[in-house]
């Protein structure tokens, strides 16, 4: 077979067209160019049925002139509001089921959609890639909403204080060049914006000869090549030269300080220092020393100010990368009555004196293990990885993803130490305070690197091997999985196991403990959730940075978080080690001791994360509905606790505490277990038999209700001073279960209605009047009893508050009273099915699913039952049941903001 898959292989590169010229192919990744200019990089994976595009243009915010800010991302709001071949290019994108989107950064624009494989969908979407790159006409009219859109847009980041710093210092931090102008761009700029103008700014950019055009995932290369010449080659190459901006930003003299004042959240100070781009040598060894001084809770930053000093609840690091020059971010966040000026200074001491806390070779290596899973992780999954070479594109060169790694790979503690010395010092330093000094040591100067050196003779790994295709259909996803029980002295184990091929042998599992009942769990709710969220701060044995150390060394992820009365844990790793991890994480359960020092930080963080958030509108109008909607008591499990009462909750939490909760209630009787990907299902099998078959017997676990109430409807109006941006959020509770008949038609009705960029509430919210950024519906109702709830969200500015109101209603009761087209329908119900059929694409969304059915007593054969349903629906019974049900006169609202 792989004879024959070579033969056609050559065949198909000795036939092809002179409209190509392949370049060369590194670890599965071919690169071909178009005569007009158009790079084209192909990453077959057919190991699950999914298709990655992604047409990255070379141009972002960096590229506009002064007085011109934010064009780049205004055009990339534009593009989708299509040609005149492709009108409104979001409600197709939603009708063929296609998971699309754009972003903007400093260096460039990017436009992917993720779909199921299907050639007629990809030929599709790369005619739209190729109209887009010729024939947008940008109108007055279309650029005052996207004008409106994005001035809402940048109102929700403004509510962010955190947000609004960084932005500050970025700016700070670039005198000369525009690498530090806000990439959403001025609103003064985008108020006076002319259709002209960015019409000019499209047609200088928007050309191949400044494109990359990415295709991963499961696709025939050789039909993909034609059409791609079909559709590409006969756009010209343009006569104009596209030249880099001459000014560079000189190396910085002196320290620059930015002091933001600001309603809200909890103080913090941050520090950034220039770096060089992600082409230079010092990059690397940079990034690794941001993450060993910002490890959590091994690191230099969060042992010193957190543990010791107690100065700060938390502590981050991250690097911004630029194409010529970048930011090494670094910051913690104080607690309540905490001197600013203080942790500023602590903060400057820690970074600039790193001889005095010198960096040690197992923190590199913990840190080189971390970054190296990561990108591993990446790599294995070709839709993030289609999507992700965006980055290194904009940096320079799509092989810097390679040669990235391999920098890594070889990085030395020396080299590490030294360039974070020279480069983290106070001249180079912007952040929230002044310090003058007499003496300043300067930063090195950062070199363009020469890109064509550097990849001279650059091969990259070439032990990268092909997966084979893999049938997703609901039928073969039920014949392929393994179900059955594993029966022990102390309780039974359920379990789907569906092995299958996956790209770098990954494995995604999902288990769930279930224990107790309602009546045994009184004022507990903060507790078990705390019990859940610090197993992994270590035992006996294991300290949480051992705990972490063995995860990375496992080479995956392990999470634990409660869902009512079950504990639920998720994790993934590579074939190779999931018995290993699996074994380590059902032991971490039973041993785990809850440190007190670790009890302690956690208990800071949850403060300062509930006292931050108690101040945002969403919270707030979340909170309001919510407690509105419920009728339990304050010591009933389910209760809506309001910030106060959290607080409060927490004051009570003790090592004793979480001790016995874990040990009487984390345990046997009651065990789901759902694996999907690359591994041995009997090996699976008999290290759960060994883990659990030891193990004491949980309390007699019975389902905890949320039974439907009728609530009158209620309109909250929550003031929230200084906040940009504003949030409307409605709940109607339905009585109504997720296999009662109604159910196929509600859940396409709510998908017509808001569910989708080309339902009713986001066409006449966004589309035709541009007040919002994100507005949208959805249905979620209960496997076990007639409990629902539709809810509909809206941001907006505080000013639009009763026109969003009113058109939202308006939407809805029209919808009612006339019902949906025939047309809506057709495409609604396309929609959903191939939505679905990319879902069941996703082995950690499989994972998640049957977990799920295995609560439910449900599998696969329900899923395709559901969508045999949903392709019968008729136009008759979608517009009864919304009539039925979605009567937005009985739907409780609540508004927050700035009013």
């Amino acid at each position: 077979m792989f004879k024959l898959f070579l033969i056609s292989v050559l065949f198909m590169l000795s036939t092809l067209s002179q409209a190509f010229t392949k370049i060369q192919s590194i670890e599965g990744i071919t690169e071909y160019q178009l005569n007009n200019g158009l790079q084209i990089l192909l990453v077959p994976d057919a190991s699950k049925p999914s298709t990655t595009v992604n047409m990255t243009y070379r141009v972002g915010s960096r590229h506009e002139r002064y007085g011109h800010t934010g064009m780049a991302h205004l055009l990339e709001h534009l593009v989708f509001r299509g040609t005149e071949r492709y009108p409104d290019a979001l409600q197709q994108f939603s009708e063929k089921g296609l998971n699309a989107n754009g972003s903007t950064n400093t260096d460039r624009t990017n436009y992917y959609a993720i779909f199921s494989a299907d050639a007629d969908t990809l030929k599709w979407y790369l005619r739209w890639q190729a109209d887009v790159m010729q024939n947008l006409h940008i109108s007055s009219e279309d650029l005052k909403k996207e004008v409106d859109i994005v001035l809402n847009e940048r109102e929700r980041s403004q509510n962010n204080p955190m947000q609004v710093l960084f932005e500050r210092i970025k700016s700070s931090a670039y005198h000369w060049s525009n690498a530090g102008t806000p990439i959403i761009g001025s609103p003064d700029d985008l108020k006076a914006m002319q259709a002209s103008e960015l019409q000019r700014f499209y047609h200088t950019y928007y050309q191949p000869d400044n494109a990359t055009l990415v295709i991963a995932g499961s696709f025939d290369e050789a039909q993909t090549l034609e059409f791609i010449e079909e559709v590409f080659s006969s756009i010209p190459k343009p006569a104009r030269t596209l030249e880099e901006p001459p000014t560079l930003e000189p190396v910085q003299d002196g320290e620059r300080n930015i002091i933001l004042r600001q309603t809200g959240n909890m103080p913090f100070v941050a520090n950034a220092y220039h770096i060089p781009s992600a082409a230079h040598p010092d990059y690397v060894a940079l990034d690794m020393a941001v993450n060993i001084l910002s490890d959590r809770p091994s690191g230099l930053l969060y042992r010193q100010l957190v543990q010791d000093q107690k100065i700060a609840a938390n502590t981050f690091g991250l690097v911004h990368t630029q194409y010529h020059s970048g930011l090494a971010f670094f910051g913690a966040q104080l607690s309540d009555n905490k001197d600013i000026d203080q942790a500023s200074k602590q903060l400057n001491t820690l970074l600039e004196d790193l001889a005095t806390h010198p960096i040690s070779e197992d923190e590199l290596q913990r840190a080189r293990t971390y970054w190296l899973n990561q990108w591993q992780k990446l790599y294995a999954n070709t839709e993030h990885l289609g999507i992700g070479l965006s980055e290194a594109i904009a940096a320079g060169d799509w092989r810097l993803f390679f040669l990235e790694r391999d920098y890594v790979k070889n990085v030395s503690l020396v080299e590490v130490q030294q360039t974070a010395e020279h480069y983290f010092v106070p001249s180079n330093r912007i952040s929230g305070q002044y310090i003058p000094t007499e003496k300043t040591p300067r930063a090195p100067k950062i070199e363009r690197p020469n890109l064509t050196q550097l990849f001279a003779d650059y091969k990259g790994d070439s032990s990268h091997q092909l997966i084979e295709a893999f049938d997703t259909s609901a039928d073969n996803i039920q014949t392929q999985t393994r179900q059955g029980s594993i029966t022990l002295d102390n309780g039974t184990i359920q379990y789907a196991l569906l092995p299958k091929p996956t790209r770098g042998n990954r494995v995604f599992a999902n288990y769930r403990i279930k224990f107790s009942e309602l009546n045994q769990l009184s004022n507990q709710a903060t507790l078990s959730s705390f019990a859940a969220s610090l197993i992994s701060s270590g035992t006996d044995e294991l300290s949480q940075q051992d705990i972490q150390d063995k995860v990375d060394e496992l080479n995956g992820s392990l999470s634990y978080h409660i869902s009512g009365n079950q504990l639920v844990v998720s994790l993934s790793t590579t074939q190779e080690y999931l018995s290993e991890l699996l074994s380590f994480s059902l032991s971490l359960i039973q041993k785990a001791n809850y440190p007190e020092q670790e009890l302690t930080n956690f208990i800071t963080q949850v403060r300062r994360a509930i006292k931050a958030n108690s101040e945002e509108p969403a919270s707030k109008a979340a909170h309001a509905l919510n407690h509105y909607l419920s009728n339990f008591k304050p010591n009933d499990f389910r209760y809506v606790a309001n910030p106060e009462e959290q607080l409060k909750a927490i004051e009570h939490i003790t090592q004793d505490k979480l001790l016995a909760f874990n040990r009487k209630n984390f345990a046997a009787g009651n065990i789901d277990v759902s694996i999907v990907g690359a591994f041995e299902p009997e090996q699976i099998i008999q290290t759960l038999r060994q883990e659990i078959s030891q193990w004491k017997k949980a309390p007699t676990y019975r389902y905890i209700a949320d039974p439907y109430g009728e609530y009158a409807p209620k309109e909250f109006v929550i003031k929230t001073p200084e906040k940009a941006n504003a949030i409307l959020i409605g709940k109607l509770l339905l009585p109504i279960q997720n296999n009662d008949m109604d159910f196929p038609a509600l859940v396409v009705a709510n998908h017509l209605l808001g569910g989708s960029e080309a339902s009713r509430l986001f066409q006449a919210v966004r589309a035709d009047k541009g007040l919002s950024y994100s507005v949208n519906s959805g249905i979620n109702a209960s496997s076990f009893e007639p409990s629902a709830e539709w809810t509909i969200q809206a941001i907006y500015s505080p000013a639009n508050r009763e026109i969003v109101k009113k058109i939202v209603i308006d939407t809805v009761k029209q919808v009612v009273d006339d019902g949906f087209t025939q047309e809506e329908l057709d495409k609604g119900i396309a929609a959903i099915i191939n939505l679905r059929a990319l879902a069941r694409a996703q082995d950690n969304v499989l994972s998640s699913t049957w977990l799920r059915y295995l609560e439910s007593g449900r599998d696969f054969t329900w899923n395709k039952a559901f969508e045999e349903k949903v392709k019968a629906l008729t136009l008759t019974e979608i517009n009864r049941v919304t009539r039925k049900y979605l009567t937005i006169e009985k739907m409780s609202m609540a508004f927050a903001g700035d009013f």
